[in-house]
């Protein structure tokens, strides 16, 4: 049993260090594009600086952080584990299909056009990684049962929706123009694939 404990701890703690990635990386890079393209490594520079800062004070107050859970019966832990492996899967799968600099934000800083990735998951939703993100935070929550790891999924949740994601289509309709304008029209949902919050 210490040994499950233990290893919920981890994962809590590792999934509150690494969460703010996203948001240090994404919008500064999208809502600063022009800076960004100019200053390309300096960009990226000073966002893992900030979130290096970030990840050494959650450390530091890692006890507290992961001290406050919820009381969740075993079968919500079990539907954790669930969306945690597949929000891994199909960020597994959105990854192979962006590859690391479609992951890294390479081709919204670089002067290259890129290539539109409209296939596999990005059939269904416009933005399957952000929907993985969000299972697998959600996932990581109900197995683990860590209140700070269910105000990270909330925060992403909202954060991703009110400006990332609308900071990010704005720059792909810049970028691939009225291609892009068709793939919005055949794929109407942005994040859940049965069509919610269009």
């Amino acid at each position: 049993m210490t040994f499950f404990i233990t290893m919920n701890n981890f994962i809590a703690l590792l999934t509150i260090i690494i969460w703010p990635v996203i948001p240090l990386i994404w919008i500064p890079v999208h809502l600063m594009i022009g800076f960004s393209k100019r200053t390309r490594a300096i960009a990226y520079l000073l966002s893992i600086l900030s979130w290096i800062v970030l990840a050494y004070l959650f450390y530091k107050f890692r006890m507290l952080l992961i001290s406050f859970k919820a009381e969740l019966p075993f079968w919500i832990n079990i539907i954790g584990f669930l969306l945690l492996f597949s929000g891994t899967i199909l960020h597994i799968r959105t990854g192979m299909l962006l590859h690391l600099k479609g992951l890294i934000g390479f081709q919204e800083i670089s002067h290259r056009k890129g290539k539109l990735v409209i296939e596999g998951p990005f059939s269904v939703v416009r933005h399957p990684t952000y929907f993985a993100h969000t299972l697998m935070f959600l996932g990581v929550f109900l197995l683990t049962e860590v209140a700070a790891v269910g105000i990270v999924t909330f925060l992403d949740f909202v954060i991703v929706h009110i400006v990332i994601i609308p900071l990010e289509e704005r720059e792909l309709a810049e970028r691939f123009g009225m291609e892009y304008e068709i793939y919005k029209r055949n794929v109407k949902s942005r994040f859940i694939p049965w069509g919610w919050l269009k």
